[in-house]
């Protein structure tokens, strides 16, 4: 269980319009049918004096981590919602891939579409009927049968780097989902991190660049690949 201080200890960025948060592996957004805590349910921490709690501008899966934006009230989510959208908002994810990908950089234009079934509830699909989904990336690093993987979404299809990297032949270390026992799926949680995100949010600045620190059970996957690691990050002013 998270407790609402955990979860301001992850606070990433605030403004009098948005907040990003550093969401944690294996917690969802948002309360399933099922019940048990979500993210969303510690968002009254997060209310900094208004009167309201911060509402989800997007969705993050319930193992995937990293940046996640919050409006702080109607007109910010309204805003911030057109932004999505429209495609101007940029993201950028890191991810553990087993194998590597067929070139160091690429292009994949694959449409997707969600299926359902008696024996499982729903997943996505490569499907050329489907919504149309694009993903670029690039090869960071590699070590003993896996690889680094930075990529950029540019759409915001469910799952749709899960399905695209294993669509390549590389699916994502620990996705129980798609990518078959070359996933080590059950070993480790997913490696899947939303690095950073750029938002154009105030027409008269420069966007706003947020980036979340790799978590902990990715570090040693990426470091084997050659990552540094991340420098220490400077508490973010949790005033009013």
């Amino acid at each position: 269980m998270m407790t609402p201080n955990e979860l301001l200890a992850r606070l990433l960025y605030k403004d009098a319009l948005m907040l990003v948060v550093d969401k944690p592996a294996g917690l969802p957004v948002h309360a399933g049918p099922k019940g048990g805590q979500s993210l969303e349910s510690l968002f009254d921490v997060l209310r900094f004096g208004l009167p309201r709690v911060p509402a989800l501008a997007h969705r993050l899966d319930r193992d995937t981590t990293g940046c996640l934006v919050l409006g702080r009230h109607r007109k910010a989510l309204a805003k911030l919602g057109r932004l999505f959208s429209g495609g101007r908002i940029e993201k950028t994810y890191w991810a553990v891939v087993a194998g590597a990908p067929p070139q160091t950089e690429g292009h994949i234009d694959l449409a997707l579409s969600k299926q359902t079934s008696d024996k499982r509830s729903w997943w996505m699909k490569v499907d050329p009927a489907g919504m149309p989904t694009v993903t670029d990336y690039k090869l960071m690093g590699q070590a003993d049968g896996f690889s680094w993987l930075e990529l950029y979404p540019r759409t915001g299809r469910t799952h749709q780097i899960r399905v695209h990297c294993a669509a390549i032949g590389c699916p994502v270390l620990g996705d129980n989902t798609y990518g078959g026992e070359a996933t080590r799926a059950g070993e480790f949680p997913l490696q899947l991190h939303s690095r950073a995100i750029t938002i154009p949010l105030y027409p008269t600045r420069d966007p706003i660049t947020i980036t979340a620190p790799a978590p902990a059970h990715m570090v040693k996957f990426l470091k084997a690949c050659g990552f540094a690691g991340d420098p220490p990050r400077a508490p973010i002013d949790v005033g009013s």
